[in-house]
């Protein structure tokens, strides 16, 4: 299994692999995440990012069901010093946006939900230019101080913001932002420019979202294949000419290592630099297996090589 990896400049090491929470709640029920929970942490598994706000965009939820699921495995199975539990603020529908008073009294619902005295990586989840940045870091680390948080992420930020960011950090004496959250996958890979940039510049360990391109590069998504998923519309739209030479390549790689295309997918993510940890989630405990599969695969210079060369866009080479 790959060795434990520290989170930027803090004291959190997680294994490199991140379950996404964003289902729990919703395609997820409370018992299915708990079993899918089980799954990933008998598996090795010990890294958890959730939101304020999952699953709020479901008929009949308010946000906050994640948080409050994640909570209740916790409470029941224990164990609260063995997971890194990642949790964001600002799109609750009760605390929208980052002020001062939002983030104070989100992180203190996000607690309440998680059924934990402190959240171990607390993100910025949108950015907020209502509010001027001096207010949301120092608020964010206020928590730090208060011990209520152990260390700020930052999430769907610019380049341009990310320097505001830690240009009001240095001037006001903050605790700096360790970590990253943008979209990165295989299909996706916009960050490679001025994003990750930042993420050297600044120290950032980068956790990336849609590492599975809303499932397109689990390699169900095929020509002739019927998928009854709700993420269907947003995986299928991956199925053009690149999307097949990267199924291609992944599926060589795949069959190489007698692994899943998911595995293979993950664990290329995982070597790209500034990447600590890709978020995937499951919806089904049958899924825990080939997300944990991909702290096992260890792809060659050539089959990195061959994945970068499949997903590289009409114009530009492959980062």
């Amino acid at each position: 299994m790959s060795a434990t990896r520290r989170i930027g400049a803090s004291d959190l090491t997680v294994a490199p692999l991140a379950l996404g929470g964003n289902v729990f709640g919703w395609t997820a029920d409370r018992d299915v995440s708990f079993d899918v929970l089980d799954a990933f942490r008998a598996g090795g598994g010990d890294f958890l990012d959730t939101a304020d706000g999952y699953s709020r965009w479901v008929p009949g939820n308010s946000g906050g069901e994640s948080e409050s699921i994640i909570g209740e495995w916790l409470a029941s199975r224990g164990g609260r010093d063995d997971v890194v539990v990642a949790t964001k603020v600002s799109t609750h529908p009760s605390f929208s946006g980052l002020s001062a008073a939002n983030i104070a009294a989100g992180a203190d619902a996000s607690l309440a939900r998680l059924q934990t005295d402190r959240i171990d990586l607390y993100y910025a989840h949108f950015d907020d230019a209502s509010v001027p940045l001096d207010e949301t870091v120092g608020a964010l680390s206020a928590l730090v101080d208060a011990g209520k948080v152990r260390a700020i992420g930052i999430s769907n930020y610019s380049p341009e913001r990310i320097d505001e960011w830690f240009e009001v950090t240095e001037r006001g004496g903050f605790h700096p932002a360790v970590a990253l959250q943008p979209q990165y996958n295989l299909v996706e890979r916009d960050f490679e420019g001025a994003l990750r940039d930042r993420a050297e510049r600044f120290d950032l360990a980068v956790v990336p979202y849609y590492a599975l391109a809303s499932g397109f590069l689990t390699g169900k998504y095929r020509d002739g294949v019927t998928v009854d998923s709700p993420r269907a519309g947003g995986a299928s739209k991956y199925l053009d000419d690149r999307g097949r030479r990267i199924l291609s390549a992944l599926d060589a790689a795949a069959a190489a290592h007698s692994a899943s295309v998911t595995a293979v997918a993950l664990a290329w993510l995982r070597e790209q630099r500034t990447v600590l940890a890709p978020i995937a989630s499951a919806r089904t405990v049958e899924q825990v297996p080939d997300l944990l599969a991909s702290l096992e695969v260890e792809l060659g210079a050539d089959e990195l090589a061959a994945l970068d060369d499949a997903s590289a866009t009409d114009g530009r080479d492959a980062a």
